[in-house]
């Protein structure tokens, strides 16, 4: 039997542990979230362009991008839960340097910090869920990863009441959130070690895991598959978290406020799509919700730059639900592979897929100072087509 899921005799998910894990990720990626949330005001401040913006966006993703890969691979030789409250004292030092920042390099190096948090966080976590599933890993998944869609989505809504009218330094605050997120990562590795050391049978060592069973090529091909469609999804939300509250107020003129709340439904609603996603992949198989998730909103998307304010933010709540389906779908499809690195594939999903989400967004803000922001949400409209190279995934349950 392998680590990936605790022994038959257990009959549900071991949910103290997996709630324990979403609620440290909302707060994780609430504090994440803050970083795009406050671009409007950090624009005006360093009087950036959309290329400065989305370097920032850049500085963030590529040190997590770089580091999670590594991170997963390491903690799949020796695992190290603890890890997750040191990377969270990384990202209240991000917090705290964007609080106080006085230059854009030292905005940027914050960001980094964020990202570096980021990094130490998702791996160990991947694996505590995987661990705690007992054979339901798309409701394992699903309920990790809502916590973190609540918490990104929430970002928006605190910098819309909180930081655009108090200012940039008010950012410092939520040190608080850190903190508490520290002491509950602490207590949630506690609370996995017992029950991990309860499930894991006699003579298992907590290594142990089965191979993959395709062929080296097949898994590889897969593999880069699974890649290329994250990478089009977090390429089609990175166009949302850095820009959207620009493209709504240039061709709409809306205020900072709305914007910022119409952002928060965006990602809001993302939620509910993965932890949807991940139970009906239980039942009807991770590549028929791949396909759903990522083709089924290419219609929203080819319409919305061509909608009103009303529908703009219908069918971006449109697009959103169906395309958050599809994460947990590829991450455990891509776990399913190679079983035996959980924390490498965590690092790449998280990692890689999502630092080409941000260098994605950095061609896209040098895109938009050449052609505006209104034209680039109708190249971006076209990320999900992607989506057709799921056709070369070979069919699993």
């Amino acid at each position: 039997m392998s680590t990936a899921s605790l022994a038959p005799s257990v009959a549900r998910p071991v949910m103290p542990v997996l709630a324990a894990l979403s609620v440290a990720h909302l707060l994780n990626d609430t504090l994440q979230s803050m970083i795009p949330a406050i671009y409007p005001l950090v624009k005006d401040v360093y009087h950036l362009d959309f290329a400065q913006v989305g370097l920032i966006t850049l500085a963030f993703q590529v040190t997590s991008s770089i580091l999670q890969p590594l991170l997963g691979y390491v903690t799949d030789r020796r695992p190290w839960p603890h890890a997750m409250v040191a990377g969270m004292g990384a990202t209240l030092a991000g917090i705290l340097g964007l609080s106080f920042a006085t230059s854009y390099g030292t905005v940027l190096v914050s960001a980094a910090l964020v990202g570096l948090g980021s990094a130490v966080f998702h791996p160990e976590a991947t694996r505590m869920a995987r661990h705690a599933a007992a054979g339901r890993q798309g409701l394992a998944q699903g309920v990790f990863q809502i916590g973190g869609h609540v918490g990104y989505s929430l970002g928006p809504l605190l910098a819309a009441a909180v930081v655009v009218p108090n200012g940039q330094a008010s950012l410092s605050w939520f040190s608080g959130v850190a903190l508490v997120a520290m002491a509950l990562m602490a207590w949630t590795v506690s609370l996995y070690v017992n029950s991990h050391r309860e499930h894991v049978p006699t003579g298992e060592k907590p290594g142990e895991a089965p191979q993959a069973l395709m062929p080296a090529g097949r898994v590889a091909l897969a593999m880069a598959v699974l890649i290329v469609l994250l990478i089009s999804k977090n390429a089609y939300q990175a166009s949302f978290t850095s820009f959207y509250t620009f493209y709504l107020i240039e061709r709409f003129g809306v205020s900072v406020q709305v914007s910022q709340l119409m952002l928060f439904a965006f990602l809001l609603v993302g939620a509910v799509g993965v932890i949807l996603g991940g139970m009906l992949g239980d039942r009807i198989g991770r590549d028929r919700i791949i396909w759903i998730s990522i083709l089924g909103a290419l219609p929203f998307t080819l319409i919305l730059p061509h909608a009103d304010l009303f529908w703009t933010g219908v069918l971006s709540l449109l697009a959103s639900f169906i395309m958050a389906s599809a994460f947990s779908a590829i991450l455990i499809y891509a776990i399913d592979l190679v079983p035996h690195r959980v924390g490498l594939v965590g690092g790449l999903f998280y990692g890689l897929s999502f630092g080409l989400g941000g260098l994605a967004a950095g061609g896209l803000g040098l895109l938009a100072d050449r052609i505006g922001i209104v034209d680039v949400f109708r190249l971006c409209a076209w990320l999900p087509a992607i989506g057709l190279l799921t056709f070369l995934l070979p069919r699993r349950a």
